[in-house]
């Protein structure tokens, strides 16, 4: 499918519109808020737990960010519903919770975290819950795997390869050595037929997105803009930014 106008139209706040210092912690609730008042798309990443429920988290681990510890794949929707962000008393939040909260106000644009273990179901609770959600939505991940999911569960929606250079097995332990060099350069494409790239910002420019964009027609995304250096990168290379630490 062609990917929509709304998918660049503005600004992408980046786990969504959240400022540590004013107690706005990434992918809650009032993160997802702040970006809605500021009129920005959202992105958000899910994570699957114990009874298959996508839940609006970037960890795979709670603790970073949260009160308590251990693996969200081990525990369930219900027992995470009831974490906290910490010195907040926002909740951790499903995918149906933000969808809930959003109402189509502005575009959700949600990463698909994987373990690369081939394990397809957060993308088959995520097509659950967007079956009922006109709002605009587009899913995205780094796992090859997850963007065939992705197609074959969701074809209504657009979906996009998150994507850097290189991926070494320090930064992607779990990916193995194959899957590492299949992620290189794009060299899935044709398997899963992306409808837009969001690229490393640090990495453009780059022949791999280049010619996405430019020979492939595909949009490109650039991650995650910081700095006016990485901010004049993205206004250069590509179509549209997904930002933090700053209001665009």
């Amino acid at each position: 499918m062609r990917a929509p106008d709304w998918l660049t139209a503005r600004p992408v706040a980046h786990r969504g519109l959240h400022d540590r210092a004013r107690g706005i912690i990434e992918n809650m609730p009032g993160a997802a808020l702040a970006a809605i008042d500021g009129n920005f798309a959202i992105e958000c990443d899910i994570q699957l737990t114990a009874d298959g429920e996508a839940m609006v988290h970037h960890d795979d681990q709670l603790g970073r960010l949260t009160e308590g510890s251990g693996a969200l794949l081990g525990l369930t929707a219900t027992a995470l519903k009831e974490v906290r962000f910490k010195d907040t008393s926002e909740p951790m939040m499903s995918l149906a919770d933000l969808c809930i909260l959003v109402r189509g106000r502005v575009p959700i644009i949600v990463e698909v975290k994987s373990h690369f273990d081939g394990d397809r179901r957060l993308v088959k609770r995520m097509a659950e819950v967007l079956a009922s959600y006109s709002g605009p939505v587009a899913g995205m991940s780094f796992d090859p795997d997850q963007v065939v999911a992705l197609r074959e569960m969701i074809p209504g929606r657009p979906r996009g390869i998150v994507a850097q250079r290189y991926y070494t097995e320090a930064d992607w332990p779990e990916a193995t050595p194959i899957q590492r060099d299949g992620m290189r350069h794009l060299k899935h494409v044709l398997r899963t037929r992306p409808d837009f790239v969001a690229y490393w910002v640090n990495d453009l420019p780059a022949p791999a997105p280049w010619i996405a964009r430019h020979f492939l027609g595909l949009p490109l995304l650039t991650w995650t803009v910081r700095t006016a250096e990485q901010r004049t990168r993205a206004g250069r290379y590509a179509d549209q930014m997904i930002f933090e630490g700053f209001r665009p």
